[in-house]
């Protein structure tokens, strides 16, 4: 399994410290990205594009004390999981988030961007 490093960056739209943006370019069939630490951010939402492939799934997986991981939840408790290009936000607030390739074929290449947003800015 290939693991993509990942970038954390505040959004060029926050001057405040409210926003983050993570993002893993070309996370390919079988592969995950390297956990993003959110545990300060309550909102997040996620973008998919790129290439699924046949059968290409990916999902968002979290953790609290970075070894163990499951899979998020959208609102209406499914699983963050998309088979399409898409854009889906998460419930849970934890710790470690990453994106796991679950399916896909040679040609799947992902790229996955999480915007997450702080309830209380750094700067008031």
């Amino acid at each position: 399994m290939a693991t993509v490093k990942g970038t954390l960056a505040p959004s060029p739209n926050s001057n405040d410290g409210s926003l983050v943006i993570a993002q893993w370019t070309a996370v390919l069939n079988a592969g995950d990205g390297t956990p993003a630490e959110l545990g300060d951010f309550a909102d997040k939402s996620v973008q998919v594009t790129g290439t699924f492939g046949v059968g290409g799934s990916i999902s968002l997986e979290g953790s609290n004390d970075g070894t163990n991981y499951v899979i998020l939840t959208k609102p209406g408790g499914t699983a963050a999981t998309l088979t399409a290009a898409g854009l889906i936000a998460i419930v849970e607030s934890t710790r470690f988030v990453k994106p796991v390739v679950t399916a896909g074929d040679g040609t799947t290449s992902l790229n996955v961007t999480l915007l997450a947003r702080r309830s209380t800015p750094l700067h008031q």
